[in-house]
């Protein structure tokens, strides 16, 4: 059997502005949207899993990596715009969209704005499922950021911060694993461009308090479509009792916790997160977009139920109603 090649880096100009994508393998589109300062290497280890049976394609979005970095808008609806003509430019109608951390709220409102374009939805210890954060990212939205990571950012300081990163991440303590991930998004903090584009983009979705961006006022919507959550059980970033505020709002979705994993589940267990994806793209039906049944679904509309733990209640158990992914 021939050796497969590795995916290559191709550029598009949408609106002026120069995107970055990698694109891989054949069959239905799966669109990978990466998170919050990571760009498309962050799913380097499972696109070559996932293009043996499908055509895989993993965006920089705007902001990040090595696509442009203008002044623009940098909210989830302009990301979701954003990839709904990338698609377009590429010849794409439909994709089953994976979205990772921020990713994942882009993916939440691109199915939300485009359902009859969105076949699957997959979410990765994504935002929007809940207002905790970790407290590094809320710092981004106060004043003086721009500023404090311009010093910080400095060659000296940047290149021995990352660099000891990267060996404790190397070190097998469980809750240093995602420092790897982390000092490449530092890294990438020396363009004084990626710095503000990430400024806009978390001060459009979280402030002091948290997380503003929910979806827990449109969740009945996935009614209508197939969707599946995946987090890691060890995840610092975003807790993993959001995967059972998913379980609660949306009670059709697919949970799968994935053990020894943090904030990066695709990278930390490569192949059983492929596996979990490829076990739900082939065990579930495109959606159908069907504007009748959209509007009585937006007609009737549903209870919006708070995503914090009710009254009366115990502490969310992050694995009640959620079940361990099988190793693969």
């Amino acid at each position: 059997m021939a050796r497969r090649s590795s995916p290559q880096v191709e550029h598009v100009t949408v609106h002026g502005h120069r995107r970055t994508y990698v694109r891989a393998g054949s069959g239905p589109v799966v669109l990978l949207l990466h998170g919050l300062g990571c760009d498309h290497t962050t799913w380097m280890p499972v696109i070559d899993s996932l293009s043996r049976t499908h055509t895989v394609i993993a965006p920089d979005l705007l902001g990040h990596g090595s696509s442009d970095k203008p002044r623009a808008d940098y909210s989830v609806g302009g990301y979701a715009n954003g990839m709904r003509d990338l698609l377009t430019v590429l010849g794409i109608d439909t994709a089953t969209v994976v979205g990772h951390s921020f990713g994942g709220g882009v993916a939440m409102q691109f199915a939300y704005q485009y359902p009859e374009r969105t076949e699957r939805l997959v979410l990765v210890g994504s935002g929007g499922l809940g207002p905790e954060v970790n407290p590094v990212i809320r710092a981004i939205t106060t004043p003086g950021f721009h500023q404090v990571m311009g010093v910080l950012a400095a060659p000296g300081l940047r290149h021995a911060a990352t660099t000891t990163m990267r060996v404790l991440a190397r070190s097998g303590i469980s809750q240093l694993r995602d420092l790897g991930e982390v000092a490449t998004i530092y890294d990438s903090f020396k363009d004084p461009r990626a710095r503000a584009a990430i400024r806009h983009v978390v001060r459009a979705v979280v402030d002091w308090k948290g997380q503003i961006v929910t979806m827990a006022d449109r969740a009945y919507l996935t009614e209508a479509m197939p969707m599946c959550v995946i987090w890691g059980a060890d995840d610092l970033v975003i807790p993993v009792s959001h995967a059972s505020n998913a379980s609660a709002l949306a009670p059709t979705a697919r949970v799968e916790i994935i053990p020894n994993a943090g904030h990066f589940p695709h990278r930390d267990h490569p192949e059983r997160f492929a596996k979990i994806v490829r076990d739900f793209i082939r065990s579930t039906e495109p959606a159908c977009y069907d504007r009748d049944r959209w509007r009585d679904l937006l007609d009737e509309g549903a209870p919006v139920r708070p995503v914090e733990a009710r009254a009366g209640d115990g502490p969310l158990d992050p694995l009640d109603d959620v079940r361990h992914a099988t190793p693969a």
